[in-house]
C-alpha cells in the first residue's frame, strides 16, 4: 500500500516522504518549519496529482 510518512530532519524541520508498497522511497518533500505545512502540501498531492502535467525537459527541440 502506498503511504505518506511524515518525520522530523536533523535541522528539525517536518517533511514527508511517499513510499510505494514495497516500502521503497519514491520521493522526498522539502522542509517545513510547521507541521501543519507539511499536512497541508499532502492534501494539496493528494486532491491535485491526477490533473498534473508531465514536463520531459530531457527532450530536444527541434
Amino acid at each position: 500500500m502506498y503511504k505518506f510518512e511524515i518525520y522530523k530532519d536533523s535541522k528539525g524541520e517536518y517533511r514527508f516522504r511517499f513510499k510505494a508498497s514495497n516500502g521503497e522511497t519514491m520521493f522526498v518533500s522539502e522542509g517545513y518549519v510547521a507541521k501543519a505545512s507539511a499536512v497541508k502540501a499532502i492534501e494539496s498531492i493528494k486532491k491535485n496529482v491526477p490533473e498534473a502535467p508531465v514536463n520531459d525537459t530531457t527532450t530536444a527541440v527541434a
